[in-house]
């Protein structure tokens, strides 16, 4: 406020932030209970405060993505499809958000089954403006995140401050003009939580597509299942059926196809 050139509250809104139009300066100075023609050197503490609160409480139209450099959910795709072997794949981009007045945009890519191993945790691969983080996983923001979210829901194992258990491997990306990092090593991203709301809202986007995958790979199975019961016994059924009713072999092949039939119909019926 001190070291803007508008000379007013309004003017100092439109010209500083992005997005920010006179309806919209408005509607903050308004929701601050601030005058809008009051200089901005000369606003006190406890306005400039109610003037911070009121800019997360009016919607403002999402920053232009321009200035940040996401992978693209095509790009990041092609690449978990061509390096991970995996029998599903999925990615998910959110729309621009802003911490402290920065934008950023989060992506998620994850992909499962296949070759990868069933029994460990999942391998988790963290990005920041496309450069991978490869040190301090704990302290990172990302890793707060993917832990946040309830992977139980989307059938993968998962114990208490754990990363989920299962043949996965999950990518998340952040693009920011200024990601802020935990420190200048840039190892892990800071606990902003804007930024961790955002990763979670993505993950789990990603988690429910993965969690109908897997139902529908478990709804298979069963079809599976029961389909081999059905070729397995109906044909001794039929040969107990000859011997108990003295059918011919042609009977019997007739009531074999019947009874299979029937059970396929009655099958179908109760999906």
């Amino acid at each position: 406020l001190h070291d803007t050139k508008a000379r007013t509250v309004s003017m100092f809104l439109q010209s500083e932030f992005s997005r920010v139009s006179a309806k919209v300066a408005s509607e903050i100075l308004e929701a601050a209970k601030v005058k809008d023609r009051s200089r901005p050197g000369n606003v006190p503490r406890d306005d400039a405060e109610r003037l911070h609160r009121a800019m997360g409480e009016v919607k403002i139209m999402a920053p232009p993505t321009n200035c940040i450099s996401p992978i693209g959910e095509e790009l990041l795709l092609s690449a978990l499809e061509e390096e991970v072997r995996g029998n599903f794949h999925a990615t998910v981009t959110r729309p621009p958000a802003v911490y402290r007045g920065n934008p950023f945009q989060v992506e998620v890519g994850l992909a499962y089954g296949g070759d990868l191993p069933a029994d460990d945790l999942i391998t988790l691969y963290r990005y920041a403006n496309r450069v991978p983080l490869q040190y301090q996983q704990s302290a990172c923001a990302i890793t707060k995140a993917v832990l946040n979210v309830d992977w139980k829901k989307y059938h993968l194992a998962q114990s208490r401050g754990a990363l989920p258990t299962g043949p996965m491997v999950l990518v998340v990306h952040i693009a920011s003009v200024w990601v802020p990092f935990t420190s200048e090593s840039k190892e892990a991203v800071a606990h902003y939580p804007e930024i961790i709301k955002e990763m979670r809202l993505a993950l789990m986007d990603a988690g429910r597509r993965l969690g109908m995958h897997i139902r529908r790979q478990r709804r298979d199975a069963d079809e599976h299942k029961k389909r081999s019961y059905i070729q397995k016994y109906i044909p001794h059924i039929g040969a107990a059926l000859q011997d108990i009713l003295k059918l011919s072999d042609p009977e019997r092949e007739t009531t074999v196809e019947t009874l299979t039939d029937v059970l396929e119909r009655s099958r179908d019926a109760t999906k």
